[in-house]
């Protein structure tokens, strides 16, 4: 890992860097609470939190534009908050409540948001891929200047379904940008354990897939990195493929004690390559905010955080009949 440097001056307005903060915050501080409750026996099946790696959505959503469409994988709580969507709706699905966004039906892994234009959450490994093609597809046929953000890891990035869709977006010109989150970990295998070649981002070349190495855990990088895709796919010339090297603190799922690294390995990257303290040190250092700023920021952060437990808490469970909802569309 990179040793820790003092920020450099930034370009960014104080409002920004503080906006920044506060959304990565939010989904920490929303993380650690549903880790909380799985722990409670009130959020079951899988949940993978997004714990380390908040920088690269965050970064991402600053680059998107209204309309812009967004599809990952089933470590997806991040991206839901990123985009907007309500901290009680995503809560309240967590722990199955109908409440949800999902009515209680979907959980930590399936929830959707037709409004903020999140197209999920999906449980199979890369399966989200190819849907996200299709995505920007009708994009391109609408004549809309979308683009749609497909998210994956770097496991992911071995599937075959992954390069058959590259193929594709090439092929048409598909305004999609391709993320992999190589968060150093497919599950529990390391980056260089499964993946021959050292960066993921070049396996594009082979279909003509410009792409870039970002550093994940520097929120203004990986913005800047993404406004420069997000302009590559709106002027026409197809998809682009940002490789975000970022790096979860937590296991990969909550039934994962992580013992394939060291607790070292771990806690050296929190001291030395924390997404949010680096923002932190950027607001206090520019003097766009006091000490005090950002333990009132914290605060209401919390205070949101808990308020989606207790509605969580509080909403009903679905009804029985709700399992015939939602089944089929209606022609």
């Amino acid at each position: 890992m990179v040793a820790k440097k003092t920020p450099a001056k930034s370009n960014t307005s104080g409002e920004e860097l503080r906006q920044y903060y506060r959304d990565m915050l939010l989904i920490r501080r929303f993380e650690e609470k549903a880790g909380q409750l799985y722990g409670m026996g009130l959020i079951g099946g899988f949940c993978h939190l997004y714990i380390g790696q908040e920088a690269v959505v965050v970064g991402l959503e600053a680059a998107a534009e209204e309309g812009d469409k967004r599809i990952t994988s089933y470590r997806d709580h991040g991206h839901m908050l990123a985009c907007g969507m309500d901290p009680n709706g995503v809560m309240a699905e967590l722990t199955g409540r109908a409440g949800g966004y999902s009515k209680g039906k979907g959980g930590s892994m399936h929830m959707f948001s037709r409004e903020k234009h999140f197209y999920g959450g999906h449980g199979i490994v890369g399966a989200q891929v190819p849907l996200g093609a299709g995505l920007a597809f009708a994009d391109k046929y609408q004549e809309n200047g979308r683009v749609t953000f497909t998210y994956f890891g770097d496991g992911a990035a071995n599937q075959g379904q992954v390069y058959e869709t590259f193929n594709m977006a090439a092929l048409w010109k598909l305004p999609v940008v391709f993320v992999v989150e190589n968060n150093q970990y497919a599950m529990g295998t390391s980056q260089h354990r499964s993946t021959s070649s050292p960066d993921i981002y070049t396996r594009g070349a082979a279909f003509g897939i410009p792409g870039e190495a970002v550093d994940g855990m520097d929120v203004l990088a990986v913005k800047a990195a993404g406004e420069k895709a997000v302009a590559h796919c709106r002027a026409g010339k197809g998809p682009y493929i940002l490789e975000i090297k970022t790096y979860r603190y937590r296991g990969h799922s909550m039934s994962d004690p992580a013992k394939y690294r060291t607790r070292e390995e771990v806690q050296k990257v929190r001291e030395e390559k924390d997404a949010i303290e680096h923002v932190r040190e950027l607001l206090l250092q520019g003097k766009h905010a006091t000490e005090d700023d950002l333990k009132a920021i914290d605060r209401e952060i919390k205070e949101i955080v808990n308020a989606s437990a207790e509605f969580a808490k509080t909403s009903p469970e679905p009804d029985l009949a709700e399992l015939w909802t939602d089944i089929y569309a209606e022609a």
